[in-house]
């Protein structure tokens, strides 16, 4: 299927641009995911699993059998600004073997910060097995959210949040921070590869307007207004940034499984059609 068809029409189009699958830390198969975003009307939807493209072959079996446009993309994990940074990728060629392996460098870096994390909780008393975290990442890119679940199975923590609140950000005991990877080199990656380079949830950069200036100029040619946690009020904000900067003013819900986290549904953010056209002309400038 085309990345957009010409008979969507864009009055009753759903889009939703940010999305993940159990080939990262998402709930759902690449191809259920699918057919939730079929069943719940969406058009157009943009899988972008952290660090890993090894979903999106079933997603685009599952999306052309059911009519849906897939957006095949990834979000890559930078250290920037003080913090770290998201960086989103949109009509990613999953079959460049040069950027693939890179992102199989990136889930070894995230095998061994898992397990260094699941150690420090073994000494602390709380006996997660690593062997059940590996098996909750079914064998996609393991993250901390593996951890969480295997500790909410152990009724170690209430819920998923209480996980990360507890024991899994910055500045808690079994915390263990990424291996350094500026987002210059994620945009340049990027870009080599003709993805095209959106900033994700800009507000946990911190100061949006900081991070702006060192990404615009190393390429970065969209940012995520339409956000599933974000306000009116804050999304009225990021639209005049990303006009200042002209970038293309993306979103989506970062739907990792219903009732996961709140406010981040399959379909909550209403992004424009638009928005996918101008990704896909983005797109095609990169790949001549």
């Amino acid at each position: 299927m085309g990345v957009i068809e010409e008979d969507v029409e864009e009055g009753r189009s759903l889009v939703d641009l940010h999305t993940h699958t159990h080939a990262s830390d998402g709930l759902l198969a690449p191809a259920a995911l699918v057919e939730l975003a079929s069943q719940r009307g969406l058009s157009v939807l943009g899988i972008t699993d952290h660090d890993t493209v090894d979903g999106l072959p079933s997603a685009r079996v599952e999306a052309e059998r059911r009519g849906v446009t897939l957006v095949p993309g990834v979000e890559l994990s930078t250290t920037g600004v003080g913090r770290e940074l998201h960086i989103l990728g949109y009509f990613v060629d999953d079959q460049d073997d040069v950027f693939v392996r890179h992102l199989c460098d990136f889930a070894a870096e995230r095998r061994d910060r898992i397990a260094r994390m699941v150690e420090r909780l073994n000494a602390e008393g709380y006996p997660v097995d690593l062997e059940r975290v590996w098996e909750l990442a079914s064998d996609g890119s393991v993250g901390r959210p593996h951890i969480a679940r295997a500790l909410l199975e152990l009724g170690v923590v209430a819920d998923i949040g209480d996980a990360f609140d507890r024991f899994l950000t910055r500045g808690r005991p079994v915390y263990v921070p990424r291996t350094p990877y500026p987002p210059e080199n994620a945009l340049a990656l990027l870009l080599a590869n003709g993805a095209v380079p959106v900033l994700a949830h800009p507000f946990s950069t911190g100061d949006v307007e900081h991070a702006l200036r060192l990404l615009v100029p190393a390429g970065l040619r969209g940012m995520e207004v339409f956000y599933g946690a974000y306000d009116d009020t804050q999304r009225a904000k990021l639209e005049a940034m990303a006009a200042a900067w002209n970038l293309i003013p993306t979103g989506g819900s970062d739907y990792h499984g219903t009732g996961v986290r709140e406010g981040r549904e399959l379909g909550n953010s209403p992004v424009p059609l638009a928005t996918v056209a101008r990704l896909r002309a983005v797109a095609a400038e990169l790949h001549r």
